[in-house]
């Protein structure tokens, strides 16, 4: 079971400092720029980007564990992610792709395919809640 917590900063700011189920610590939101409180440049992950970088940290950690099995030597693996939002509140996500950069010896492109596709459709519990909501597409390319 995970268990979380977030603690907002104080008056004056949109900031909270956020604690995974091990106590890492993560900084989301952003701080005023002056004492007129126009807010400045985010400072901190911007709280819906994190949920792309869930995504990518799930499934990258399921496609690295897969290749292994697989007997794949995989020595770099990249992910950018795209996530394109509705225009109008809440702003949810409606399209996510991820892009996959794969370095390694001999990797075979059918095993990186099949890691990616198992990881978004059977491992990856980030890309399974996100699924139905947003649609989910992926590419790959090897180095």
């Amino acid at each position: 079971m995970s268990k979380i917590a977030l603690k907002w900063t104080g008056e004056g700011s949109q900031m909270f400092i956020g604690r995974d189920s091990y106590g890492h610590v993560i900084m989301a939101g952003s701080w005023p720029d002056n004492a007129n409180g126009e807010w400045q440049e985010w400072k901190a992950v911007k709280p819906s980007d994190l949920l792309l970088l869930s995504l990518a940290s799930c499934s990258g950690h399921d496609v690295v564990a897969i290749l292994g099995r697989q007997r794949q030597k995989l020595t770099n693996l990249y992910i950018d992610v795209q996530g394109q939002q509705a225009a109008i509140p809440p702003y949810q996500f409606t399209d996510i792709h991820l892009h996959y950069t794969l370095e390694g010896q001999d990797l075979e492109p059918e095993k990186v395919e099949r890691a990616i596709t198992l990881s978004e459709e059977k491992y990856c519990s980030v890309a399974a809640t996100i699924r139905g909501v947003a649609r989910l597409s992926h590419s790959f390319s090897i180095k």
